[in-house]
């Protein structure tokens, strides 16, 4: 009969002798997609904002590739930031919704390295002496972004379709979505229609608020009884059918709205939409969650979403002399940061924690990671229409880097480490 010292020796020498990629297979970190989507991506926030911030404060020149720098800073935080981490938020919650187990292993690695691959290449577009290299370098990335996305969606697919979660069958058709902007504003842009390619990046924007507002939705009320132990909360049935029907309308009027003369402007439809996300956090007892880093982040988030869709909405009713007047793309920064930056890191740092066995006490640290990325958004959105526009692009730029670096961190070795076994 083996002794627990015995045991533990065999179980040692059979570590020991594990082939490299058995040993690979079996890292921590591959451990379902959360764990390196997440750092992944925000590595890649910290990047791609670095490289920005030094070509708007002319340090490098990035403006001779086919692929302009604005699309490939819009590109990277819409796709290579935000874009990753909901989709491995999404295969990794799709094991809990469907019973069936996700990716893991040498799975995720494949997904992390084809995503990886798409990273180096447009950075490798950017630097690229000649044309021909350049399009090497961004239709290779193209192919295999296309290729994350439609394995992606794949599995997802198949994990709700055999397991009949109907009630997740919507992320299907929104990831197909997604995956048409983030596929269609690379290669208008690279072949010149850069206008095009602006306002379908713009349109991906509108299309990551309806899936703020659908996993918002969901979440964000059952976070709030759980973490706040209130009881339950109780919202008029017709909010959330609303909402969804706003923002498919919404969408469809601003994306055909480039191509056809409308009879209205989608500006109405952002606001009311804009509206009922507000009028519907009212009902989350948001006062409850302001001792909660882990929840009075999220529902911030949620009111800059609606905040959000109100100001773009209004960019298109005042004129510029107008003392209330918002550009639209100051406007819409407050969706991307605020909303979409703040909620992210703010699921992140919960699922970070849960999904690995932990209990939801973040670190003390962890809300300055939000109050500085709120703190990008509001100098990102007010600056500018002082006459700051750089130092408020700056102050952004940096406020953000350090909270990203902040999360890596912190999250770092909880994200890297075996999971924990509650008791």
């Amino acid at each position: 009969m083996f002794t627990i010292q015995d045991t533990e020796l065999i179980q040692l020498n059979h570590q020991q002798h594990q082939s490299p990629l058995n040993k690979v297979h079996h890292h921590a970190v591959l451990d379902l997609p959360f764990r390196s989507y997440f750092l992944s991506a925000v590595l890649c926030s910290i990047f791609a904002l670095t490289i920005w911030g030094a070509f708007l404060n002319g340090y490098i020149n990035i403006s001779l590739s086919q692929l302009s720098p604005t699309t490939w800073h819009i590109h990277e935080m819409l796709f290579g930031f935000a874009a990753t981490v909901a989709v491995g938020f999404i295969l990794t919650a799709a094991q809990t919704w469907t019973g069936k187990a996700s990716i893991k292993g040498l799975a995720v690695l494949g997904f992390i390295t084809l995503w990886l691959i798409v990273r180096v290449c447009l950075v490798a577009s950017l630097i690229a002496e000649t044309e021909v290299n350049q399009s090497l370098f961004l239709y290779t990335a193209i192919a295999l972004q296309l290729t994350w996305w439609l394995g992606s969606i794949l599995v997802f697919a198949k994990l709700v379709l055999s397991s009949k979660n109907k009630r997740n069958y919507i992320f299907v058709p929104l990831f197909i979505a997604l995956m048409l902007t983030n596929i269609s504003l690379l290669i208008l842009d690279v072949n010149g229609d850069k206008a095009l390619s602006l306002h379908i990046a713009r349109t991906a924007v509108l299309l990551f608020c309806l899936l703020m507002g659908v996993l918002g939705g969901r979440v964000i009320p059952f976070f709030t009884v759980s973490g706040a132990k209130t009881s339950a909360i109780q919202q008029p049935n017709w909010l959330t059918p609303l909402i969804t029907t706003l923002s498919l309308l919404g969408i469809l009027a601003f994306f055909s709205g480039y191509f056809i003369q409308l009879p209205f402007t989608p500006a109405i439809l952002m606001i009311i939409a804009g509206l009922a996300h507000l009028i519907r956090l009212s009902y989350w007892r948001t006062t409850s969650t302001l001792k909660i880093s882990l929840l009075w982040s999220l529902h911030l988030s949620y009111f800059s979403l609606g905040l959000g869709l109100i100001l773009l909405g209004s960019s298109y009713l005042f004129v510029i002399e107008s003392p209330f007047y918002i550009s639209f793309s100051d406007a819409i920064h407050v969706i991307t940061i605020a909303a979409m930056g703040l909620m992210i890191f703010a699921m992140m740092a919960r699922v970070s924690l849960g999904h690995t066995g932990r209990a939801l006490l973040p670190h003390k640290f962890v809300s300055w990671i939000f109050l500085l990325i709120f703190i990008s958004a509001i100098t990102r959105v007010l600056m500018p229409m002082f006459q700051h526009s750089l130092l408020g692009w700056n102050i952004s730029l940096s406020t953000w880097l350090v909270a990203a670096s902040l999360f890596l961190i912190i999250y770092m070795p909880v994200l890297t480490k075996p999971k924990r076994n509650r008791i």
